[in-house]
């Protein structure tokens, strides 16, 4: 009577099948050596850098109706307990003030010297969080009550420029609530949202269905058909935007009814920003699935374009969170690209005008990607 497990079968088996994943480079390399590099990198970025650092404006030359003293009291807190910035120098701030807390961690605070209008762009594209004018010698704090990081950031400096009276933000009567379409957090977060989803759909439904076919030997069976590869991956791309568009349009109507978003700017220049955004990820997508056909290496391939975009790009909190010097690389990425102009558009009443160089550098982009795909795809 034959075993129900026969152990030496089943060891041999594992290990055939173990051989087979290791032979590969791509796996070892995006399986394990990738995710140490990742964490290596966001773990300097994240954990290396102790203090917390905060941006706030100080309004000095109020607009839009609102009517403050010339900020004495606060300009003379300011000078007298903030560092001042060097002049000349390349940082914009004018004060910085350091708070030391060895329990909590330490807190940096930059303050910017800005009008009303200024800082309300600043606030809508998440550079600021908590904008600070003056009235009868008072401090009033405006931001978005539904963002518990600019709640904190009032605390802490109410804590020192109230003098200790520290008043919890609902009932506070220097805190002005910004509820302006624009200024919440969700106008921040949907854009992001849509442009993220717009990146995952292309990279794991372009990439990731190309590579699976290839490795099921269904592309293989193209090559006898008259079908030219570059109508067969236009296909893919088309289908790709069309459902983009339709899960893009329902999270717009959704955030509509439910949370009051508005479109603030040309509708038109939306959608030909949302075309050329989808193109150029649909070219990341068939370059990166264009010679694999192992799985395990398209995963890694995917994971290496949509994770550090994900998280760098500005799509949950704003990119100039990070070091200063990363800034101006972030601001290169396609996603951050997409993600700047689409949120200018619903938030800040953007046009034609104000995003035809970045419609013009992701069609570039698709382009560019598109064509070196087709030139090194293959079916087999």
């Amino acid at each position: 009577m034959s075993k129900l497990i026969k152990y030496r079968q089943l060891w041999q088996l594992i290990q055939a099948l173990f051989r087979e994943i290791i032979r590969e480079p791509g796996v070892l390399f995006w399986g394990i050596l990738f995710p140490i590099l990742m964490s290596l990198g966001l773990g300097i970025a994240f954990t290396k850098k102790s203090d917390v650092v905060r941006k706030v404006a100080v309004i000095t030359s109020p607009a839009g109706g609102n009517t403050y003293d010339s900020p004495s009291a606060l300009l003379s807190f300011l000078d007298n307990n903030c560092e001042k910035s060097t002049p000349g120098g390349k940082d914009s701030y004018k004060w910085k003030l350091y708070l030391r807390n060895e329990k909590l961690g330490n807190s940096v605070f930059y303050f910017y010297e800005m009008g009303w209008d200024e800082a309300m762009m600043q606030l809508k594209r998440g550079t600021v969080n908590v904008l600070i004018a003056e009235k009868n010698n008072v401090p009033e704090y405006h931001f978005d009550p539904g963002n518990s990081d600019a709640q904190l950031t009032y605390i802490k400096l109410n804590s020192v420029i109230g003098k200790g009276n520290v008043v919890p933000a609902e009932g506070a009567q220097n805190v002005i609530p910004l509820t302006i379409k624009g200024t919440r957090y969700i106008d921040f977060l949907v854009p992001g949202l849509i442009t993220m989803g717009v990146m995952m759909s292309s990279m794991w439904g372009i990439s990731y269905g190309l590579i699976e076919k290839r490795s099921k030997k269904l592309l293989r069976r193209f090559v006898a058909t008259p079908m030219k590869k570059s109508h067969f991956l236009f296909a893919q791309v088309s289908v790709r935007m069309i459902m983009n568009f339709i899960e893009s349009l329902v999270l717009v109507v959704f955030s509509m009814i439910v949370f009051r978003m508005v479109i603030q700017g040309d509708i038109s220049a939306l959608i030909l920003m949302f075309i050329a955004g989808n193109f150029a990820f649909a070219g990341i997508a068939v370059f990166a699935s264009s010679h694999t056909s192992n799985t395990e290496v398209g995963n890694g391939l995917i994971n290496a374009v949509v994770f550090p975009m994900m998280i760098l790009s500005g799509i949950f909190f704003s990119y100039h969170n990070f070091p200063d010097w990363s800034i101006n690389i972030i601001k290169l990425l396609p996603l951050t690209i997409m993600t700047d102009g689409i949120r200018g558009i619903f938030n800040e009443g953007a046009g034609f005008r104000e995003v035809t160089v970045p419609i013009v550098i992701l069609f570039g982009t698709g382009a560019l990607f598109f064509a070196a795909g087709l030139k090194i795809f293959k079916w087999h």
